[in-house]
């Protein structure tokens, strides 16, 4: 068995002090240890989401974050939430495209108690058939009000229409069909194939000890350590993928429409990340921004209008969405598409760069007020990202963009054909 070895990734004087240990088996231990908060985050990343899921097993991932909260050997489901909230913290659970994480924040002295819960339930849970059933009507109902909810739909079809029906267009819940079809003994077999040590990461930040949380996690994930190390599991490839679909709209009776406008964009690897993310700050990210102020503030067009970037392994996907009355539908995409084309021909200002660098910077620093925030930093950087960077350099990052940069990237992906996903009282004849 090799013995553990510790090593200090960071040491911030505008953050805190990052260190890893990694325990035999793979598991590998992250803290943040900021000495002033009383807070204490602690989650248990595991890498594998809906994206590793072949089509049969469509929405396991998710069915599983319901379920390692329902008891184990140890714990009832009742005594997993009283444990937690005891003490006044609060438990919970998500799943993503390319992770599921299971965390929770108490006060530091409670760390020892949240550090066990989490590694019980990960290392111990039954999965009976009962709380299959049970979970089984809960995910349906929470897929139905998803699909009662049109700004939810417009943004599952947006992923359906630049992805098609393979793992990244995917519903992350799977869909009512997969669903009911998934099995006990499958689910159980996706549990015990996936959260291994190699695959589980363990992060807390806050007022927390490197060496003291090293040794609850040892003790708390016990069952699933030790032997030789062995390679943390990698998802599957991605196969192909389909050409974006350039319009998609679903007839829902609604008093208003919902739009999504945009395209694919480049993994989180690449380098032009930095400029885009600023582009995206001054393009609609706030009430200061292109958009908001073109749709909204000069035109009223709509209540509610920004955009956003998502970012996987091997790409990604831009849009901007918007709300507003069914009759202008039209007039807001062709508002958007208009700016989009002009900042792809004009760049940005220097203004507008200075004002989309602060929005990045001031959302770093101020996440920093909040263990749960470092912990979800942490803890993506390690599983998506493979590396660690003080805040002090990805303020320097930020810093370093130049409108040169943002006008560079804004005419390669801008310039893209734009996919347009509408959901509200219309029909797809409507858009022709």
């Amino acid at each position: 068995m090799s013995r553990p070895q510790t090593h200090t990734l960071i040491d911030d004087p505008l953050g805190g002090t990052v260190r890893v240990t990694v325990l035999p088996g793979g598991l590998r231990v992250l803290t943040e240890s900021v000495p002033t908060m009383r807070s204490a985050s602690v989650g248990v990343w595991v890498g594998v989401g809906s994206r590793d899921e072949a089509p049969q097993l469509a929405g396991v991932s998710h069915f599983l974050e319901h379920l390692l909260f329902k008891g184990t050997e140890k714990r009832t489901a009742t005594e997993i939430a009283e444990a937690v909230e005891a003490v006044g913290g609060e438990s919970n659970a998500y799943t993503a495209r390319e992770l599921t994480c299971f965390y929770a924040r108490v006060l530091d002295d409670d760390l020892p108690m949240a550090v066990d819960v989490l590694g019980d339930a990960m290392c111990n849970s039954l999965v009976t058939a009962a709380d299959v059933e049970v979970e089984r009507d809960v995910i349906l109902e929470e897929i139905a009000a998803s699909a009662d909810e049109p700004s939810d739909v417009v943004h599952e079809l947006f992923s359906l229409a630049l992805f098609g029906d393979g793992a990244l267009g995917r519903d992350i819940a799977g869909d009512p069909d997969t669903v009911r079809a998934l099995t006990r003994d499958q689910i159980f077999d996706f549990y015990r194939q996936h959260y291994r040590a190699p695959n589980l990461t363990v992060c807390a930040a806050g007022g927390v000890d490197h060496a003291e949380t090293v040794k609850l996690v040892a003790e708390a994930f016990a069952p699933i350590l030790g032997g030789a190390d062995v390679p943390r599991q990698r998802r599957h490839d991605e196969d192909l993928l389909p050409a974006p679909v350039p319009l998609m709209v679903e007839h829902h009776d609604t008093e208003q429409a919902h739009l999504v406008v945009g395209c694919r964009l480049f993994s989180r690897h690449d380098p032009r990340k930095d400029a885009f993310e600023v582009l995206n700050n001054i393009l609609g990210g706030g009430m200061s921004s292109r958009l908001f102020q073109s749709v909204r503030e000069r035109r009223g067009l709509a209540y509610t209008v920004y955009s956003f970037s998502t970012y996987f392994a091997d790409t990604g996907m831009f849009g901007v969405y918007a709300g507003s009355n069914p009759d202008r539908v039209h007039q807001v995409r062709d508002l958007v598409l208009a700016e989009l084309a002009t900042v792809a021909a004009e760049g940005v200002t220097e203004a507008e760069l200075r004002r989309g660098q602060g929005m990045s910077k001031g959302g770093m620093v101020l996440a920093m007020e909040d263990s749960g925030s470092r912990m979800n930093a942490l803890g993506r950087e390690e599983l998506l990202y493979g590396e660690h960077t003080s805040l002090e350099q990805d303020i320097a990052d930020i810093e370093a963009v130049t409108v040169e940069q943002i006008k560079a990237v804004a005419a390669e992906i801008l310039t893209q054909p734009m996919t347009t996903v509408a959901v509200g009282p219309f029909e797809q004849r409507d858009f022709a």
